[in-house]
């Protein structure tokens, strides 16, 4: 399975499980860009990340945690 940018809730579950000790409510969004472009299934173009993907991702991300 390859990953992009629209597939914001598996993101969301991959990181939660990659980052364990990360409060995604404290992400910013350099760190959080960083980390989904670095996910092995990833397969987007990193250029195509957005503000609002960003937050979408760490939304979910957060839901995820909860």
């Amino acid at each position: 399975m390859s990953l992009k940018w629209t597939d914001v809730l598996e993101i969301a579950i991959q990181l939660d499980e990659s980052k364990p000790e990360v409060d995604p409510r404290y992400v910013n969004f350099v760190d959080l860009r960083r980390w989904v472009v670095e996910l092995p299934e990833f397969s987007d173009d990193p250029q195509r990340s957005g503000e609002k993907v960003l937050e979408a991702i760490q939304a979910a991300w957060i839901e995820e945690r909860d």
